[in-house]
């Protein structure tokens, strides 16, 4: 399989985690928690057989770095599996791919980059968004966007921005390694927060349930970051991001389509803005950097 189909094929899989999420009869805590568990064994086991070993010294230079995101990816699963709880699937996703306006805007802070005009008009374009899926636009009552489930969609946004930022200040290590350190440390500080605040009811512990749920963290997880990291070495940045937004397209439509989740009009717009103000971002990066390289020589 190409590189391009490897990157479409794992945001494909990312893209109808939604749907399975809404089948589980387990707390999100839990389906984050088995996710991180089954994703570490199965990209271990796959390094083992490929003969790529986990690099101890690296792991070890950004331990701190790599147990934080770690920490912070396990509680951003847990916020986006709530938000599908609460609203559809689809504004849930919208929410989520906030985080690149997150980044934006903690960048000149954390990153020391410049905050052009460029970058705030993409910011407010995904802004305008938030408020057209809000619902707040809409005179008719509506449910479907419970101001619940968008806090919970933005809070995952926020944390998967965190995790993008601390990414940029490892040094030294390979996607593979970080990725298992992160979802083995996600585990880690799930187990005992899982134990403290969880009551499994043994009657949803079915072997259909149990299936699925291994499912999401064989397929969802596994399969879908081993595709991801075998495809962004093949690729170029700019492509990889792009095709990045194969995800939310797919989430959305599996929201209308499988789940008979409604997007109005409004929703429509808001999807737009926020999807189109992001890949608007990452030209403008592409730019930046041309101009950049171009002045180097």
């Amino acid at each position: 399989m190409s590189g391009k189909g490897r990157m479409i094929s794992s945001m494909v899989i990312f893209g109808t985690i939604g749907v399975f999420v809404r089948y589980l009869p387990f707390a999100s805590s839990v389906i984050a928690l088995v996710r991180g568990v089954v994703g570490t064994l199965f990209l271990i086991a796959i390094g083992l057989i490929s003969g790529n070993q986990v690099s101890g010294t690296a792991i070890r230079k950004n331990f701190l770095l790599l147990v934080l995101s770690g920490a912070a990816i396990g509680f951003n699963w847990i916020l986006l599996f709530e938000s599908y709880r609460y609203t559809t699937v689809a504004v849930a996703t919208l929410c989520y791919y906030l985080a690149p306006v997150f980044v934006t805007l903690l960048s000149p802070l954390l990153l020391k980059e410049r905050l052009t005009g460029r970058k705030l008009a993409c910011v407010a374009a995904a802004l305008a968004g938030m408020v057209f899926i809000s619902g707040v636009l809409d005179t008719s009552a509506r449910t479907e966007n419970s101001p619940v489930g968008i806090l919970f969609g933005c809070g995952a946004a926020v944390l998967y921005a965190s995790v993008i930022l601390m990414n940029k200040f490892l040094k030294d290590i390979s996607s593979n390694d970080s990725t298992v350190m992160q979802l083995l440390s996600a585990a880690a500080v799930l187990f005992p927060y899982v134990l403290a605040t969880e009551r499994i009811d043994m009657e949803t512990v079915t072997l259909p349930a149990v299936l699925l749920l291994l499912f999401v963290g064989i397929v969802h997880t596994g399969i879908a970051y081993r595709l991801y990291f075998s495809a962004v070495s093949a690729l170029d940045g700019q492509t990889i991001a792009l095709l990045s937004y194969v995800d939310p397209v797919v989430a959305i439509l599996l929201s209308a389509v499988i789940l008979k989740e409604p997007l109005d009009f409004f929703s429509v717009i808001g999807a737009v803005l926020i999807l189109g103000s992001a890949i608007a971002g990452e030209f403008a990066a592409k730019d930046r950097q041309s101009a950049g390289s171009g002045s180097d020589r």
